[in-house]
Order: structure tokens, then C-alpha cells, then sequence
């Protein structure tokens, strides 16, 4: 091989590889430090688009799972609610009970009277309450706030009566594509009116009879028991009606029949059992998606993330061999004094 100074293949050689060595570090110090497998499009341009997606549909899947969590705290706070109907209509069970004892007087039972009159009134307040501005509860006339859905069903009674009533829902989507036909649940508004509600128009001294619709029926609730400012005397005759704060409660609670209670408290206990069905499939729903997550996390893990002890060995290598380059590309430039001790 000649001597010659112009050229110097070994030193241009040896330079090529430190710059190729060189990258190759850099690249290893970016995984490492990044802790990705892929940190350019170049290096896996398939594989990041892929990853890419999966990325995105696991943090809608996050947002899934806090949705759920905030439908199950409404329908908690519902039934919270439900409860206390529950409870307070047994205590107006049990005052009726007590006023039909013989040894009652008058006086007694007006007594009775005015503990029902104060729950009623708590009762007609109960419709009011509300979850982060949404309604929990609605009646027959008022449709809730935000309500999406809303429908006719229908309530049996034992005796065999049937009647119609207004139900409403919310519907929450339960699938990261946001598609209701992919997943969704059905969210009960609590008809309390229907709840309160009476099996017939002359429950307590009306002149109307069996009605067909819970907006017809008399209840303890106040809803709808007067007519245009005036009593509506087909639901609550003159004798029975007590104005209080411009709503129409039952005065006396004698005039309510026993088995009514009987009748709301078995609506009640029904509408606990919807709450509570419907939180149970929110429940599994819930674990369903925790599982999806899971399993989409470890798709894209197997994707971007780095296998640290591989990229660690490679980094080793790849730190020698820049070294090593930078090494022999020095020696390669020494090559060309070779020349002068010919010309010295």
C-alpha cells in the first residue's frame, strides 16, 4: 500500500465508525433515561403508532372509571335519601297504628296528627335535595335537571290496581368509545311522587274514584293536592286539607287507612331494591374496566417501554466501542507523519 498524504481512508474509516458508535450511545442514553423503548418515530414507526392508541384509549378508560365512581356516589346518595323516606313513613305507619287504639281520644289523636303533619312537610322537602346540582328525586309535573331519558312505566298494586307514572334516567356510558350501543346504564331519577302516592283518588275523603295515573292519586307528600290555587277535591276532601306554606297536606291521620302505608312502604322498598341493582351493576362494570386498564397498560408496556437490563449491556458496548473509536481514529491520523521522516 502507497504512502500518501492526501488521503487518509484508515482515519476517514475510523471516524465513520465513532460517529455510528456515537449515535448508537446516544440512543441508549435516551432509553435508559426515558425509560421508553422507541423515543423517535424512525426507530418503530409501527410500534408507536400502535402505542400511541393504546395510550389513549387506556386514559379514556380512566375517565370511564372515575364516571362510574360518581354515578355509584349519586345512586349512594339517592338511597341515603330513600332511606330516610323509609323511615319516616314507618314512623307514619306507626302513629296511625297508635291513633286507631280505642282508649285514644281526640286529643290524642290530634297529637298524632301534628307529629304527621311535621313529616309530611319533611317529606315534600326531601324532593329538593340534589347531587352536585342534579336532581335525586322528581315528581309527576317537573322533569329533573339534565335528564336524557325520559318514559311511561307502569306499578301494580296487591290488590291488583295499575297505574301509570312518569320515570326518568340518566344514562351513563360505560365503554372508552363513548357509543351507548357499546355499554351503558341506566340511572334512575326516583319518582317520589309516585312513591308517596295513594292506591285510590278517595284514599282520604276525595270525591274522585280509582285513578289511573300516580298524578291523580292522593299521597303524603304534598305533590299536587291542590288544583289552581284551590283543593282539588277530587284527591282530598275539604275536611282533611291543611295549607301549609301555600302546599296541600292531609290534616288528619285518621283519614289515611293503614294498608295505604303499607302499599308506599312496599313502593319504597322497591325503589331501594332498583337503587340497589342499579349500583351493583355499576360495581361490576366498574371491575370490568379496572381489568381492561390493566391489561391495556401492559400492551403498551410491552411496546415502549425499555428492557433495562438489555439496554444496559448495550450501553456498556456501545460506551467501549466509542472510546475504542475515538481511539483508533486518533491513531489513524498519526498515519500520514509516516511522510515526513521520507522527506526529512
Amino acid at each position: 500500500m502507497p504512502i500518501v498524504i492526501n488521503t487518509n481512508a484508515a482515519a476517514t474509516s475510523a471516524s465513520f465508525n465513532l460517529s455510528k458508535n456515537a449515535d448508537a450511545l446516544r440512543k441508549s442514553l435516551a432509553r435508559l433515561s426515558s425509560g421508553n423503548r422507541i423515543t423517535q418515530p424512525a426507530e418503530d414507526a409501527g410500534g408507536l403508532a400502535v402505542s400511541y392508541k393504546l395510550d389513549s384509549q387506556a386514559r379514556r378508560t380512566e375517565a370511564v372509571l372515575n364516571n362510574h365512581q360518581n354515578a355509584l356516589s349519586y345512586l349512594q346518595v339517592q338511597d341515603g335519601g330513600l332511606e330516610t323516606v323509609g323511615k319516616v313513613v314507618n314512623r307514619m305507619a306507626e302513629l296511625r297504628t297508635m291513633a286507631a287504639d280505642v282508649t285514644k281520644n281526640s286529643g290524642d289523636i290530634e297529637n298524632y296528627s301534628k307529629e304527621f303533619r311535621e313529616l309530611q312537610q319533611q317529606l315534600n322537602q326531601l324532593k329538593v335535595e340534589k347531587f352536585n346540582g342534579i336532581d335525586l328525586f322528581r315528581d309527576e309535573t317537573t322533569d329533573p335537571s339534565d335528564s336524557n331519558t325520559n318514559s311511561t312505566a307502569k306499578y301494580t298494586f296487591e290488590s291488583g290496581t295499575e297505574v301509570s307514572f312518569n320515570k326518568s334516567s340518566f344514562t351513563l356510558l360505560t365503554h372508552p368509545s363513548g357509543v351507548s350501543t357499546d355499554g351503558n346504564i341506566s340511572i334512575n331519577v326516583t319518582n317520589l311522587q309516585h312513591l308517596l302516592s295513594f292506591e285510590s283518588g278517595t284514599a282520604i275523603g276525595g270525591t274522585g274514584s280509582a285513578a289511573a295515573s300516580s298524578a291523580s292519586l292522593a299521597n303524603i307528600g304534598g305533590f299536587n293536592l291542590s288544583s289552581g290555587g284551590s283543593i282539588d277535591t277530587t284527591k282530598i276532601s275539604s275536611a282533611n286539607y291543611v295549607s301549609i306554606g301555600g302546599v296541600g297536606f292531609i290534616s288528619d291521620i285518621t283519614a289515611v287507612d293503614i294498608s295505604e302505608f303499607t302499599n308506599i312502604i312496599q313502593k319504597i322498598a322497591d325503589a331501594r331494591a332498583e337503587n340497589g341493582a342499579e349500583q351493583q351493576r355499576i360495581q361490576q362494570s366498574y371491575e370490568l374496566h379496572q381489568t381492561n386498564l390493566v391489561n391495556l397498560e401492559a400492551a403498551h408496556g410491552r411496546i415502549m417501554d425499555v428492557d433495562v437490563a438489555m439496554e444496559s449491556t448495550r450501553f456498556a458496548k456501545n460506551n467501549v466501542l466509542v472510546q475504542a473509536s475515538a481511539s483508533m481514529t486518533a491513531q489513524a491520523n498519526q498515519l500520514s507523519n509516516i511522510a515526513l521522516t521520507l522527506l526529512q
